[in-house]
């Protein structure tokens, strides 16, 4: 069981990493690759972390979202680094990056732990 929890949550981490992916470039029109790169693996790694984690938190969505949280983190803050734009201050940035991590992270664990029935075994 344990096998199948990470497949599905790293598998869907995947999946919104190239999600947060269409949606940055839509944004912005172009991004260099380094920052594609780093965007898809940020959220792969939400996935595999939800997978592979065994903290009990007393119910699978508090998981996700903490999980999103903590993992958005490192990207949230390479987000300060990227220039200023017209459309998006750099606060901006940070704050809807943790705000997807958290979004991303709740829809893992529905995806591993509802649809997929591959809950939890903490």
């Amino acid at each position: 069981m344990k096998r199948k929890r990470i497949i599905v949550a790293t598998l869907s981490g995947v999946l919104f990493g190239f999600v947060c992916f269409g949606l940055a470039w839509s944004s912005s029109g172009t991004l260099a690759w380094p920052v594609a790169v780093q965007l898809i693996v940020s959220r792969t790694l939400i996935g595999f972390a939800i997978g592979i984690s065994s903290i009990n938190l007393r119910h699978w969505a508090i998981h996700g979202m903490i999980m999103g949280l903590i993992f958005s983190l490192p990207l949230a803050f390479s987000g300060l680094m990227a220039p200023e734009s017209p459309e998006f201050s750099q606060a901006a940035v940070f704050l809807w990056t943790v705000i997807l991590g958290i979004i991303y992270g709740l829809l893992i664990e529905v995806i591993t732990s509802v649809a997929f029935r591959a809950k939890s075994q903490a």
